[in-house]
């Protein structure tokens, strides 16, 4: 029996990850074929990581067949699961969504701020095309969705797409239960959170170690400044009263909301200094496929957990591994709200621990939102569906009011601006947007 995966954006970086994971796997999650997928631009990056692919394979001994391709309808035929990982526009692109708003005093964030709506916009109408080839060419195949922003991508899938068996990933709750662990030196896999909130702006409400309550053991470590962020966010730290009042674990990403004005200074102070994160993640790519290239490399290098996605990968391949045994384990992931939260929709995509089965996640209710957080989480979802809304449509208004009800934006003028000079510099990535252009 065949058991085929398909990797969109085959040429990234972080597929060596990907495939280590689905080695270590193999006896319970028995993978026949890896089709690697990637555009033209991307083919001698393909090629490498497809080289690459191959040694790790030979070394593990698995009966895997690799192969690698720039046709992605011939790929996606008989697959099982799709994952998707790309970049549209690639790192130059990241590199204007950073160095255009903080230009005029507002943070650059790749996935946050006026740089995750611009990255969305990009991405949608790509990842809707997609989905319309899985849907038509393996309609049974999961669709394993980490290309961020990873909530609002899912969204606009599960709403909008013909396919419907999408999950998006992340590896920030994946982060903090690891981090979690370290800090209360125990073993990942006996710590659960109570995950409560959205991607990238999702909360721990509750730290178990083997079902005993730890969380004020964590809270009471993070007040200390301890350091628990993805290498791709410099950690600021919590003020006592901000854990003391809010009883919730943050993520690393609250610090944009929360400590803006420090935020926004040392990105500047940073960009100043040595340009953007995309530039050094530039500078580490290379370095990255410089190692990829050589031919006694048969494992995935330790450098690669130097960018600040590294685990996405992992997460992936455990949440594959659940659906195809039927596991009914739990995990988190982005899917449906499905009553999990009352105060969101139906039909909003949060991100919740679930119970994994053959048939997809199941989330686990967790109660009504915080009354702490639950002005600030119901604003972002609100924000998220006003830039599905735009990355579908294609209206500059739509567009403009996006970016007005950003949290890290709300500035009328700055918004225009910052939108307007976004728009020009990715005018070849917004189809949807040709009219207004015009």
């Amino acid at each position: 029996m065949n058991l085929k995966i398909v990797i969109i954006g085959g040429g990234s970086s972080y597929t060596p990850e990907i495939i280590e994971g689905i080695i270590r796997r193999h006896d319970s999650f028995p993978v026949t074929d890896i089709v690697l997928v990637d555009i033209e631009e991307g083919k001698e990056k393909l090629r490498i990581v497809g080289e690459l692919s191959k040694r790790m394979i030979l070394k593990s001994g698995k009966p895997i067949n690799v192969s690698w391709t720039l046709d992605r309808k011939e790929a996606l035929v008989g697959a099982d699961f799709v994952s998707t990982q790309i970049r549209v526009g690639g790192l130059e692109a990241r590199a204007k969504d950073e160095r255009i708003p903080l230009s005029h005093g507002f943070i650059g964030q790749e996935t946050n701020g006026a740089g995750g709506i611009f990255k969305a916009f990009r991405t949608i109408p790509v990842m809707m095309e997609m989905a319309e080839d899985i849907h038509h060419i393996c309609p049974e195949a999961w669709m394993i969705n980490f290309t961020n922003p990873a909530g609002m991508i899912t969204e606009a899938l599960l709403k909008y797409s013909a396919h419907k068996k999408v999950i998006g990933v992340c590896n920030i709750p994946f982060n903090m239960r690891h981090s979690s662990a370290e800090i209360l030196d125990v073993s990942p896999s006996d710590v659960e959170i109570e995950f409560i909130g959205m991607n990238h702006f999702v909360f721990g409400r509750k730290v178990t170690v083997n079902g005993i309550d730890r969380t004020e053991d964590v809270l009471n470590k993070l007040k200390q400044g301890l350091d628990y962020s993805p290498a791709n966010i410099v950690d600021l730290g919590w003020s006592s009263t901000f854990i003391d009042a809010t009883k919730l674990l943050p993520n690393p990403y609250h610090q944009y909301y929360f400590q803006m004005k420090d935020v926004l200074k040392k990105d500047i102070q940073a960009f100043n200094e040595h340009g953007t994160r995309a530039e050094k993640v530039q500078e580490l790519e290379k370095s990255l496929f410089e190692l990829y290239k050589n031919p006694e490399l048969e494992d995935k290098p330790k450098e690669l957990e130097e960018r600040g996605g590294a685990f996405y990968s992992d997460v992936a391949c455990s949440l594959m591994d659940s659906i195809y045994n039927n596991r009914k384990d739990i995990q988190t992931v982005n899917t449906f709200n499905n009553g999990a939260i009352p105060d969101l929709p139906n039909d909003a995509v949060i991100e919740v621990n679930s119970v994994i089965t053959e048939n997809g996640p199941e989330p686990i209710a967790v109660g009504p939102l915080p009354l702490s957080i639950k002005g600030i989480v119901c604003e972002m979802k609100a924000f998220e569906e006003l830039v599905i809304q735009a990355g579908l449509s294609g209206n500059y208004h739509d567009a403009y009011v996006a970016m007005l009800m950003n949290p890290l934006m709300r500035d009328e003028k700055g918004s225009k601006t910052v939108l307007d000079e976004l728009l020009t510099a990715h005018k070849e990535y917004l189809p949807q947007f040709k009219g207004e252009l015009e």
